[in-house]
C-alpha cells in the first residue's frame, strides 16, 4: 500500500465523511447529532480518524474517565478492512489513552464478531463478562473485554 496514511483528532468538519463510515459499518448507526454532541459537549470523549490519501476511511472513539478508557466505537469503510488500518488505529487510541492517564481500557464486542475479537486479543484484551441482549438491532449478546494499559 503506497498510500498516505494519517491519524488525527476528529473535528466537526469531518462529520460528513465520518457518517459515511458509520452508515456503512453498523446496522443501527449513530446519528450525526450524536457525533456532534460527542465532539462539542462530552468532556470525556476523544475521537481519532484515519485518513488514506486525505479521505476519512475510519475512526475510533474513546471516553476517558479518571483512569479508565472505554472504546465507544471503532469502524472502517468496508473496502479498507483487512489492511491493518484497524490495528494501527487501535494502537493510536491505546497510546492516546495511556498519555491521558488511563490505566485500563474496556470495550464491548458482538459475540459473533470474531474478527474484531481477534484484533482486540492481539492487544491483550481479555474477556471479562457477557452483556445479555446488548445490541438492540438483533438482541445479540456483547462480550465485555478489558486490558491493562
Amino acid at each position: 500500500m503506497n498510500n498516505t496514511i494519517m491519524f488525527r483528532n476528529m473535528t466537526v468538519d469531518d462529520l460528513d465523511e465520518v457518517m459515511e463510515v458509520e452508515v456503512n459499518s453498523f446496522t443501527i448507526p449513530w446519528s450525526r447529532e450524536a457525533f456532534f454532541n460527542e465532539l462539542t459537549k462530552n468532556q470525556f470523549a476523544e475521537y481519532l480518524i484515519v485518513e488514506v490519501d486525505q479521505r476519512i476511511v475510519g475512526y475510533c472513539g474513546v471516553w476517558l474517565i479518571i483512569d479508565e478508557a472505554h472504546i465507544t466505537n471503532i469502524a472502517l469503510l468496508p473496502e479498507y478492512r483487512g489492511m491493518k488500518l484497524g490495528e494501527a488505529l487501535m494502537a493510536k487510541v491505546m497510546g492516546l489513552a495511556r498519555e491521558l492517564g488511563a490505566l485500563r481500557m474496556t470495550l464491548e464486542v458482538r459475540v459473533s464478531n470474531v474478527r474484531a475479537q481477534n484484533l482486540y486479543r492481539k492487544f491483550g484484551f481479555e474477556e471479562g463478562a457477557i452483556r445479555k441482549q446488548y445490541y438492540t438491532d438483533n438482541m445479540e449478546d456483547a462480550i465485555v473485554m478489558w486490558v491493562n494499559l
